[in-house]
C-alpha cells in the first residue's frame, strides 16, 4: 500500500472564499503531518460550507483532498467514492487538471482493492490528459502509479523499468518527494525480483530523503522496506529493529494498510525464527486490518502465512486447505506473484521440504 499524492494539477484551495480556505488550509496542514483523522474532519467541514455557497471549485478540491486522505489512511472504499465524485464534477465543468488527478487517485484506490485492470484504465487515461496539458509533474505521477500497478499484477521487470522512468522524471523536475517514493517502489520491486542488496540500497536512499522532508509516512514506509530487505538476508535482529521503528510511526499516523503489511512482515520474521505464537499473532492482526480495508492481496499473504505455521505445527491438512485457498484467490484477482508462491508451497507439501519459506 503507497501514499504519494498532491504532485500534479492545480494548487488546491486557490479559488475558495476566505472561511472555507482557512479551514481547507488547516486540513492541508494536518494531512501534510500525516494526522489523517483531523484532516478528514476539517475537509468535511470545508466541503459542507462550500456546498452551502455552491462554490464548485471548492467542492472539487475537497472531493480530491478527501480522496487522497482516505487513501492515505487505508480506507479505499471511501477514497474511491470521493475520487469518483471528483471525477464526475471535473468532467462536468471541463476541469482537465482535476479530472486527471481524480483518475489517478481512483486508479490507486481500485488497485488497492484488487482491481488492477480497471486501475490501469484510469491511470493510462490520466497520463494522456497530463501529456495533453504538458503537465510533466502529472506525467511523473502517473508513471509512478502505473509502476506500482505492474508490481501488483506481478510484472516485476516492467515495474522496475517504470519506477526508474518516474524517478528520472521526478529528478529532472527536482521533486524530492516523488524521487523518494520512486526509490521505495524500486526497493519493493527489487526485493520481489530477488535483488536484495539493490532493495536495501533504494530504501536507504528513500529513508534519508524522507528524513530531510520530515515525511513521517515515508519514513515508516522506508523503515518497513529496510526491515524486509534485512529479513531476506536472514538478518532477523536488524529486521525486527526496522519493523519496530515502522510500527511506532504507523501507530502514530493511524495508517492501517501499510501497518498491516508491517505486521505481516513481523509475523513472517517470527515464523522464520521458530516463534510460532508470535507469528500467529502477527498474521492475525494483519489479517484483521486487511479485512477492514478490503485488501485481497494482503489477505492472500496472511493465508499463506497461516498455512505455513499450520504445517510447521504438524497440521498438513489445514496447511493444504490454506494454500489452495490462497491459490484460488490469487487466480481470481490475477495476481501472478502470489499465484506462484501458492503453487510453490503446494508443491512443497508433496516432499515436506523447504519450510519455512521466507516470502519476499
Amino acid at each position: 500500500m503507497q501514499k504519494l499524492s498532491g504532485l500534479s494539477g492545480k494548487d488546491a484551495g486557490d479559488t475558495q472564499l476566505k472561511v472555507e480556505k482557512d479551514v481547507f488550509e488547516q486540513a492541508e496542514g494536518f494531512r501534510n503531518k500525516a494526522e489523517y483523522n483531523n484532516a478528514i474532519g476539517l475537509y468535511s467541514k470545508a466541503l459542507k460550507e462550500c456546498r452551502k455557497k455552491s462554490d464548485i471549485s471548492c467542492i472539487l478540491d475537497c472531493y480530491l483532498s478527501l480522496g487522497d486522505t482516505f487513501r492515505a489512511k487505508g480506507d479505499f472504499t471511501k477514497a474511491k467514492a470521493r475520487y469518483r465524485e471528483g471525477l464526475n464534477l471535473a468532467e462536468a465543468i471541463n476541469e482537465k487538471y482535476s479530472e486527471a488527478d481524480a483518475m489517478v487517485g481512483l486508479g490507486l484506490s481500485l488497485r488497492a482493492l484488487g482491481d488492477w485492470r480497471e486501475a490501469f484504465k484510469m491511470i493510462n487515461g490520466a497520463d494522456k490528459l497530463y501529456k495533453a496539458l504538458h503537465d510533466r509533474k502529472g506525467e511523473a505521477f502517473s508513471l509512478w502509479a502505473r509502476a506500482g500497478t505492474y508490481r501488483i499484477r506481478g510484472d516485476i521487470i516492467q515495474a522496475i523499468k517504470t519506477y526508474s522512468s518516474s524517478l528520472s522524471l521526478f529528478r529532472a523536475l527536482k521533486e524530492s518527494s516523488g524521487m523518494a517514493y520512486s526509490y521505495c517502489g524500486l526497493g519493493g520491486s527489487s526485493r520481489v525480483g530477488g535483488k536484495f542488496a539493490d532493495s536495501e540500497r533504494y530504501y536507504k536512499m528513500a529513508n534519508r530523503m524522507f528524513d530531510r522532508l520530515n515525511d513521517r509516512f515515508g519514513r515508516a514506509y522506508s523503515f518497513c522496506g529496510l526491515g524486509n530487505a534485512r529479513r531476506m538476508c536472514d538478518d532477523y535482529k536488524k529486521a525486527l529493529m526496522y519493523f519496530g521503528k515502522a510500527e511506532t510511526l504507523y501507530r502514530k499516523i493511524g495508517d492501517r494498510v501499510s501497518y498491516a503489511y508491517t505486521l505481516w512482515s513481523l509475523g513472517t520474521t517470527y515464523k522464520m525464527l521458530g516463534k510460532m505464537n508470535r507469528a500467529i499473532e502477527g498474521f492475525k492482526e494483519s489479517a484483521e486490518l486487511f479485512k477492514q480495508t478490503k485488501d485481497p492481496r494482503g489477505m492472500i499473504y496472511c493465508i499463506l502465512g497461516f498455512g505455513e505455521v499450520d504445517y510447521l505445527m504438524g497440521d498438513r491438512n489445514k496447511a493444504d486447505r490454506a494454500f489452495l485457498k490462497a491459490l484460488k484467490d490469487a487466480v481470481r484477482y490475477g495476481f501472478k506473484i502470489e499465484k506462484r508462491y501458492a503453487e510453490i508451497l503446494i508443491k512443497a507439501l508433496d516432499t515436506g521440504r523447504g519450510f519455512p519459506f521466507n516470502l519476499p
